[in-house]
């Protein structure tokens, strides 16, 4: 079949990019020629990569294929000018970035007209496609709806909590044009269909929403034996010593990374993992905040912090205050929230509560934590898969709603233990893993984001790694187990297939609360 999928942003990173990297993948592997749209100008140095199309002078030209074996990916940059819309305000190499929300409506209208104008040529050249898939609720429905095709549209949670709901009035009949011209929509979880439901807010729309999470790659993340932990992690260090340095703010800085991977493999005691944007509400403060009590209760532990965002410095100053024993500074970061950000400045609450009255021997705990913490910056997506199963824990502590709790899964299908915060899509992965598991441990892989968050992390953290090895062993089968079978990336393919034909019974439903 001939697939075409409309993306609009990069193929490498996280998010709704890993989502559009992976799903091309899987559909290559299951015999179908892939057409991706997006604006991932480095795509052909991606290996899974077969051509690349490019207009030059407003014509379309596209490299030669190379053999006739069945399953290739043809990925297409459309002529967009340098001015990229985001959701969430990021630097992108080569773009002048602006969120939607401040485009002007002449640079609205540039962005959709160029994008429609490209998925039609595209399908001319190809003679037509067999399904078509448009992601996010704006503006790639609303795109292939204009350019004339049936499609199913997959719904990630950024462009509808960070721009469609904000602003209803500017947004809200784009996204109403997109789904409801589709065929099926696809939402990871219950929490992203309720929100979606309420926001578009069309009787019929529930009736074509179906059930289609992100996947996992269970070949990238597998368990990996403790005792092979620590080398694996050098080998990965090894592998990007060596690349280019940073020449823009997307680029990755190898130095540091090898460095921080480095720090990470040489733990003495457990090793926890995050992996996430570096933003405010992706919570990652809040596991700052929790590390001196994880690391008195496990002296030797390590953390590594992935990703990268506006909230980086802010979050690096905040570590440096609690392992300088600096609380009068790490509460003036609490105080300033957002605003260090790059917004208004807006407190948050969990963190400055924890703060205000610190459990016992919290000081002594953050002075002997001191060192502990390395921050490695992005990773792309294989390099992830290289790090995460050899850790001994993953935290996820998100404050806003999620579509999916992706990391969770994934660090699940490796058998490393996930604590997750309880919420939105983040909650139910943490419920389908909790299912499987002993009813005495089921609790571990979620926490209550209220004011008891910093604690209830810690505690969780505690508990798996406190866990004698036979119990911990179970419990990482029991998970990679659970992960694999809820949530291959094959699996995922063949309902985005299903959802683009319109055959919405072969899928499952939205549950029930």
């Amino acid at each position: 079949m001939r697939i075409l999928i409309f993306h609009g942003y990069l193929l490498r990173g996280t998010g709704s990019n890993v989502y559009n990297a992976s799903l091309a993948q899987a559909l290559a592997r299951l015999g179908h020629d892939v057409h991706l749209l997006c604006q991932d100008r480095q795509a052909r140095d991606l290996d899974w990569v077969d051509r690349v199309g490019r207009w030059s002078n407003g014509r379309l030209e596209v490299e030669p294929r190379d053999g006739s074996r069945a399953g290739t990916v043809t990925v297409y940059v459309p002529e967009i000018g340098d001015l990229l819309p985001v959701y969430v305000d990021d630097p992108y190499d080569g773009f002048r970035v602006k969120t939607f929300a401040e485009l002007t409506e002449p640079e609205l209208d540039a962005y959709l007209e160029a994008n429609v104008a490209a998925v039609r040529e595209v399908v001319g050249a190809l003679g037509g496609v067999d399904v078509a898939l448009a992601n996010h609720l704006v503006m790639g429905p609303a795109i292939l709806a204009r350019a004339g095709l049936a499609f199913a549209a997959k719904i990630h949670g950024s462009a509808l909590e960070y721009t469609v709901k904000p602003e209803p009035q500017r947004f809200l009949p784009y996204a109403r044009e997109g789904v409801e011209a589709a065929s099926g929509v696809l939402v990871g979880s219950r929490h992203t269909a309720e929100s979606l439901w309420e926001a578009i807010g069309d009787p019929d729309l529930k009736a074509k929403t179906r059930l289609g999470p992100p996947g996992v790659d269970t070949h990238l993340f597998s368990p990996v034996p403790r005792s092979k932990a620590a080398a694996r992690l050098r080998g990965l260090a090894s592998s990007i010593r060596d690349l280019p340095g940073a020449g823009s703010a997307w680029d990755r800085d190898p130095q540091r990374a090898t460095e921080a991977i480095e720090h990470f493999a040489a733990a003495e005691g457990p090793r926890v993992v995050l992996v996430g944007k570096m933003i405010v509400s992706k919570g990652v403060d809040l596991l700052l905040a929790a590390w001196p009590l994880v690391h008195r209760a496990n002296p030797g532990a390590r953390l590594l912090v992935v990703g990268f965002g506006e909230y980086e410095a802010a979050l690096r100053r905040l570590w440096g205050s609690l392992e300088q024993v600096e609380l009068s500074v790490a509460r003036e970061i609490a105080s300033l929230g957002r605003g260090l950000e790059g917004g208004e400045e807006s407190p948050l609450p969990i963190l400055g509560a924890f703060l205000a009255a610190p459990p016992s021997g919290y000081e002594t705990a953050a002075a002997e934590a001191a060192g502990s913490v390395a921050f490695a910056g992005r990773l792309e997506h294989g390099e992830v898969g290289g790090l995460v199963p050899a850790a001994d824990a993953l935290v996820f502590p998100s404050t806003f709603p999620e579509a999916f709790g992706m990391v969770a899964a994934e660090a699940a299908a490796a058998g490393v233990p996930p604590v997750s915060a309880g919420h939105s899509g983040a909650a139910e992965v943490s419920r389908a893993l909790a299912a499987s598991l002993p009813p005495e441990i089921a609790g571990l892989v979620s926490f209550p984001v209220d004011e008891r968050a910093v604690l209830g992390i810690a505690e969780r953290l505690n508990a798996w790694l406190g866990m004698d090895e036979d119990a911990r062993q179970r419990a990482r089968s029991i998970l990679a187990e659970t992960s694999g079978r809820l949530w291959s990336w094959e699996g995922v393919a063949r309902g985005v297939l299903a959802a683009s034909a319109g055959q919405l019974d072969e899928l499952p439903r939205v549950p029930e609360d």
